[in-house]
């Protein structure tokens, strides 16, 4: 329920975020789930559409804004996180979210990309990787795999790609996480645990491209494979997997390098098998987590990392309080002339 002009309580439902436009995605694409699930989720905020913005860059995810009935800005390639910085701080009671892809973000955008992460601005971001540009029709991305065959790399790509994940907990994102277009109700988690956390915010969803890059993910997303080949991280549980009959643990030479163990019979006791904690503070396991994937271990999903660090937006704007109070309200002249000024004549 939202409270609108008229002080009346409405409930808001998926409808009421579907805009008239008539969503242009190629046929079977993976955006047009992540779409509805977005769609769905948003009433469960209490947030009237007025107070919720959706910002993107350039890229297929990027017409996202077009499709829903809130505000938002198509803006210009790479660009989304320092235009949402923007509008956070200026209206800080905005919902903001941006809506970018693996490339948009993480070729020309990363610069922008990692700054407002570190700077921690209130921004809930939602990174599409489908390893492909599809857009412009199916060059290799900066998450393509070596070796991937493109029209930029017809003898495959040497590039060695980025783990969107392992960038954000690199630029000190406060909370980092990873689900999955077909799975609805785990991307539906996801969003929730996002929208509540106060401070920037990541969610890298693995998308398929079925026109450039078909079948991307299909090795830990199939029914048949997906039990044995996805480890869903939960804070407090162990990392189990394969029906709980699969494990990881730290151990080796070294005694923090992570292996798979057997669990029960014949295998390991549960209580040597690695806990997740989220809240950890050098945000060491959380990287790890961002690095493991297949076909030696499992593919993590779930939530990374989340710990919490004052908001950028607040401090811009206890700073100007203070300096208010200090100095009293100025005006356009006195910044215009105060310092170092000097005059043409």
């Amino acid at each position: 329920m939202v409270t609108v002009a008229d002080n009346s309580q409405v409930k808001l439902t998926r409808k009421d975020f579907q805009s008239s436009q008539e969503v242009r995605w190629c046929p079977g694409c993976g955006d047009y789930a992540i779409l509805a699930t977005v769609q769905r989720f948003l009433p469960s905020l209490g947030i009237p559409k007025e107070n919720i913005v959706f910002i993107s860059g350039i890229g297929c995810s990027s017409r996202f804004p077009y499709y829903m009935s809130t505000y938002g800005f198509h803006t210009i390639h790479g660009r989304a996180p320092a235009i949402a910085s923007g509008v956070k701080i200026a209206n800080p009671k905005l919902n903001v979210w941006v809506v970018t892809g693996d490339g948009d973000s993480l070729s020309i955008g990363g610069n922008h990309l990692i700054h407002a992460l570190r700077r921690n601005v209130n921004l809930k971001i939602l990174l599409f990787n489908n390893r492909i540009y599809g857009l412009t029709k199916g060059q290799y991305s900066p998450t393509s795999e070596a070796g991937k065959k493109t029209k930029s790399s017809p003898f495959g790509s040497v590039d060695h790609p980025f783990s969107p994940a392992s960038v954000a907990l690199g630029a000190e994102a406060t909370f980092v996480a990873r689900s999955i277009d077909r799975d609805a109700k785990h991307l539906e988690e996801m969003l929730a645990q996002l929208a509540a956390h106060e401070g920037s915010g990541l969610l890298e969803i693995f998308q398929n491209c079925n026109v450039f890059n078909d079948g991307a993910y299909v090795h830990f997303t199939e029914k048949d494979v997906k039990d044995s080949m996805q480890l869903r991280v939960e804070h407090g549980k162990p990392f189990l997997f394969a029906n709980g009959t699969k494990g990881i643990r730290f151990g080796g030479a070294r005694g923090f390098d992570p292996e798979i163990v057997t669990v029960g019979e014949g295998g390991v006791p549960l209580s040597e098998v690695a806990v997740h904690d989220e809240t950890e503070a050098t945000g060491a396991l959380a990287f790890m987590l961002s690095k493991v994937q297949p076909p030696t271990f499992p593919m993590p999903i779930g939530v990374f990392r989340k710990v919490q660090r004052p908001v950028y937006e607040e401090q811009v704007h206890a700073q100007i309080a203070q300096v208010t109070k200090a100095r009293g309200e100025g005006t356009i002249r006195q910044l215009l002339t105060s310092g170092e000024t000097w005059r043409v004549d």
